[in-house]
């Protein structure tokens, strides 16, 4: 436990801080979630506008570094890279 009164605010903003950035990675994985649902769906139309939003989500939680910049560019690629292989497959 805390014994200074800056120690247990600190303990008290990180477990706030921590749910906060929780959420945001739930979010994050929702997003890709969603384009991977889309990919195996099969329509190639509706997986690039799901991309669209979801890479504009993505870039807002590498912003806010709860994921790293190259993580987040990283995911964004593969997606992008497994929709242009939809249409090479069909």
């Amino acid at each position: 436990m805390a014994n200074t009164a800056q120690a247990r605010k600190r303990a008290r903003q990180t477990v706030k801080i921590n749910a906060h950035n929780s959420a945001l990675r739930s979010r994050l994985r929702t997003a890709v979630k969603a384009v991977r649902k889309a990919i195996a769906a099969g329509d190639q139309a509706a997986a690039k506008e799901v991309l669209r939003t979801s890479a504009k989500t993505i870039d807002i939680i590498a912003d806010k570094n709860i994921v790293h910049k190259n993580t987040a560019a990283r995911q964004k690629s593969r997606l992008s890279a497994a929709i242009k292989a939809m249409s090479a497959a069909a």
